[in-house]
């Protein structure tokens, strides 16, 4: 059986929001896989624990920053931000919202540059 993992309270507000706006099953409060005929309470909207399996699997993926941080898996920080972001690959710098602008800023320095010499 896997172990239990605590949350910290950012976290635990940012699992939220992913359940409220990804998950499947979540239904105004309640969880659909829980209810049994009656309205039962999303456990893991209440809970610091990392419980709900359905969560862990299929909703907290699609975050990878923080799926990242809750299972300690090594982050980088971008260079431009420095908010943390896990690579697509081993020359990765930036994170995917700064790898555009700076693309953009080092092609039109380049350009200028070569503009300059002409």
């Amino acid at each position: 059986m896997p172990e239990i993992l605590r949350l910290t309270p950012s976290q635990r507000s940012r699992c939220n929001r992913l359940i409220k706006r990804l998950c499947a099953n979540y239904d105004d409060g309640n969880c659909l896989l829980l209810d049994d005929g009656e309205p039962c309470v999303c456990s893991q909207t209440i809970s610091y624990s990392l419980l709900c399996r359905y969560f862990r699997n299929a909703v907290l993926p699609a975050d990878k920053e923080l799926y990242a941080d809750i299972f300690k898996q090594h982050t980088y920080h971008c260079a431009e931000c420095g908010t943390a972001f896990v690579p697509n690959s081993n020359r990765q710098k930036y994170c995917s919202l700064c790898s555009k602008k700076v693309h953009r800023r080092q092609k039109n320095e380049s350009a200028r540059k070569r503009k300059a010499d002409n």
